[in-house]
């Protein structure tokens, strides 16, 4: 005996022109093949329970059935808002509320401790410079030394280059160059008695 197939093959369907027409449309407007159509479409009748052999009764009673669906989703939604949106809501406003409390209370916490701080380095400050106000004239005094010094010392540091380069210059100098070694000599003993 033969096995049955499990997959039944859909060899013909008898359809008149119009319709061959539509599913032709239907193919081409979502690149589908006549069988995908055609499996679509009972897939459809099977979900939303139409009896394609039952003759609709009439307009009207097909417009309160679908009006009846709609008043069920419409109830379901109404339904699921009171029993979980609504209260979620209320939940997350109370949320909200508190959060908002408690980050005000905080931040008038943060404000006034920031404010005494303020406060307190303003008081601080103003002793550090009643005490430290002498300080800063006796460094003044020591900047205005020292910058003294520092002049004093470049001068000096440029007079001690002159004397290199004179000594050198002295000692570069033949046995022959009498004179000029009298005048290095001579300028040698200015800078040196120079003040």
């Amino acid at each position: 005996m033969e096995k049955p197939n499990s997959t039944y093959d859909l060899t013909s369907i008898g359809i008149d022109k119009a319709t061959s027409k539509l599913i032709d449309k239907l193919c081409k407007r979502y690149s589908l093949k006549k069988g995908e159509i055609v499996k679509l479409a009972f897939r459809y009748l099977e979900k939303a329970h139409i009896n394609p052999a039952d003759a609709p009764e009439s307009v009207k009673t097909e417009l309160s059935k679908i009006n009846k669906r709609q008043d069920d989703i419409i109830r379901f939604i109404r339904n699921y808002e009171e029993e979980k949106l609504n209260p979620m809501i209320r939940t997350s406003h109370t949320i909200a509320v508190r959060f908002d409390t408690a980050v005000k209370a905080l931040s008038d916490n943060v404000d006034s401790e920031i404010q005494n701080s303020k406060d307190n380095l303003i008081n601080v400050l103003k002793r550090l410079d009643e005490h430290f106000g002498k300080v800063a004239e006796v460094i003044n005094n020591q900047a205005k030394q020292i910058n003294n010094l520092i002049q004093t010392e470049q001068k000096y540091n440029k007079k001690l280059l002159q004397l290199i380069s004179l000594y050198s210059e002295l000692a570069t100098c033949g046995v022959m160059d009498g004179k000029r070694k009298d005048s290095l000599r001579a300028e040698i003993n200015d800078l040196i008695n120079e003040k």
